[in-house]
Parts: structure tokens; sequence; C-alpha cells
């Protein structure tokens, strides 16, 4: 996406934020529209919050389950999307395990297509919310300092932050075991530290990512208690840090492995935040696609 793609969503999300702060949370910018929340993962954060910013603008929703579907009768992707778009729905909020099944069903389906993550590759929403809450703490996102920290490999969040951030002018550096991190991905116009030490004092923010233990294969480092020592954001890791450090986390969060407790609810973590302002976000860009333009009310 241009920077100019993400700036508008950017914006109009900070307009829905203000809807999600008012006693009565509801617009009707998507009466009448269907929207269909196809996840095939599981998902706890990604998937209330769609539904909630499907129900804050009043769209009428359809929760699919694989379990109880068809599916389980071995029905195909295309297939099952095929059968949902004949009964007349507007959008798809799709969560698969392999990468690129929402660009798949973009090329197969008339209805929008929200990729709420696919496999390793992307994760679209979670970084757009991260570029919304780190720009809400420091008024922009150019010229800023961002840490992406853990397992840099398997993490879909990863590569869409990388990918964003660059857009809008911010510098990424990308920290964690030499494992666990793509070779040539400095290609992307990235750094790349295999210190966390050294880390720390130049970020403005640390995003610390999960250790995605089920998509890894064994012997990619010696052990958890190793790589909490060696990778593990701790007050006393930060304490080394000039200036205050934001603190973030896609979630869900290993406590004790990559982030102490200590951390993860200190006054410098805006993971809840992240959690709030994924909800107005996803309200933006459900907006968007659906033609919205007019101004928000």
């Amino acid at each position: 996406m241009e920077k100019e793609e993400i700036q508008l969503i950017l914006d109009t999300a900070r307009s829905f934020r203000e809807i999600l702060d008012r006693p009565i949370k509801r617009v009707p910018t998507l009466q009448g529209k269907t929207v269909v929340n196809l996840f095939y993962e599981p998902s706890t954060r990604t998937r209330i919050s769609f539904e909630l910013a499907e129900k804050r603008m009043s769209a009428d929703i359809i929760n699919f389950t694989p379990s109880t579907s068809s599916v389980k009768k071995g029905e195909s992707l295309i297939d099952t999307v095929k059968n949902i778009e004949a009964m007349k729905i507007d959008m798809v909020v799709v969560r698969h395990s392999s990468p690129g099944a929402a660009h798949l069903l973009a090329r197969v389906m008339d209805a929008n297509i929200l990729n709420a993550g696919d496999g390793g590759h992307e994760h679209p929403t979670q970084a757009l919310l991260d570029m919304m809450t780190i720009r809400e703490k420091f008024g922009r996102l150019d010229g800023l300092a961002i840490g992406l920290i853990g397992d840099i490999s398997h993490s879909r969040v990863a590569m869409s932050n990388i990918f964003g951030l660059k857009a809008m002018g911010a510098r990424v550096i990308l920290c964690g075991p030499p494992t666990l991190i793509p070779r040539e991905i400095e290609r992307l116009g990235v750094e790349v530290s295999h210190h966390i030490d050294e880390v720390i004092p130049r970020a403005d923010v640390l995003n610390i990512l999960r250790l995605q233990l089920e998509r890894q294969k064994s012997g990619l480092f010696p052990s958890l208690r190793e790589y909490h020592n060696y990778f593990g954001i701790t007050r006393e890791r930060l304490e080394q840090a000039s200036k205050p450090v934001l603190i973030m986390h896609p979630g869900p969060m290993n406590r004790g492995l990559e982030i102490s407790s200590q951390v993860a609810d200190s006054e410098h973590s805006v993971i809840l935040e992240q959690v709030t302002n994924g909800i107005a976000l996803r309200m933006a860009v459900l907006y968007l696609l659906a033609g919205g333009k007019s101004e928000i009310r």
C-alpha cells in the first residue's frame, strides 16, 4: 500500500475511535451489508475485534466455523466461499493457515475480502492498528525507530509491520536469534541485530512478537529459558534506555518468555490500547471498502 492509502485508513480510524467513547457505540454505516467471518484458525482478539467492528457499524454478521461445516466432509475453500457468495453476502473476513488464501479469494469472489491473517504471510489490520497506536503516542511515524523483537521468520505481524512502517518513513530494526530471522531480509530496507541490548537504547518503540512454537521446527534455539535470557524484554533491560520506550505486543503473550509481567503491565505498555484501537481500525477498513467517503457521524 502507498503512504497516502495508509494515511487515509489511519485518519478514518481516528474518527471511529471517537465513536467507541460514546455512550451509544453504534453507527448505521454498514446497515444492509452482510459480512461473513471465515476463520479457519483459532483467534480471540482478531475475531472478536472484527465482530465488534461489524456490530458497531450495524452490519448483518455470519460467523463461519469449519468444525461444524461441510469442510469436515471434504469441501474445498473455493467451493465453500462460492456457496457463501451465492447467498448474496457483501464482505468476507478470512483467517487461514495457508499463505495467499485471502488473495485467492479475492480472485474468485466479487465480495470484498479482508485478510485477518494468512499463515506466516501477512496480517495487515494488525500492522495498521500498531501504526495507529504508535502515531497516537508520538504524533507521527516518520523518523521513529521501531524494534520488532523475536520470531520474525514465522510472524505475519512482522511482515505487515515492515511493509507498513517502511512506507510511512519509520526505521525498522529486527532483533532475534539468527535462526528466527529470514536470510537476506535486509533487502526490504530493514536493519538486523542479534543483540537486544544494542537495540533497546536506539528504539522509540519495541513491538515484541510471540514465539510461534506451533509453526517452528525443533532446534531453532536451545531452550525457552535461554531464549528469555538473551531476548526476553525485562524491566532490567529497559533501564538501559536513555528515554522511555513504548512497549507493544500483538498477543497472545507468553509472559515470562518473550516479555516479563513487569514490562507487560508497566506504564509504558500500550498493549491493551492496541486492542481497543483494533476495533476502530477495522471499522475504518470495513467502512472504506464498503465505499464510505462522506464524513463519519
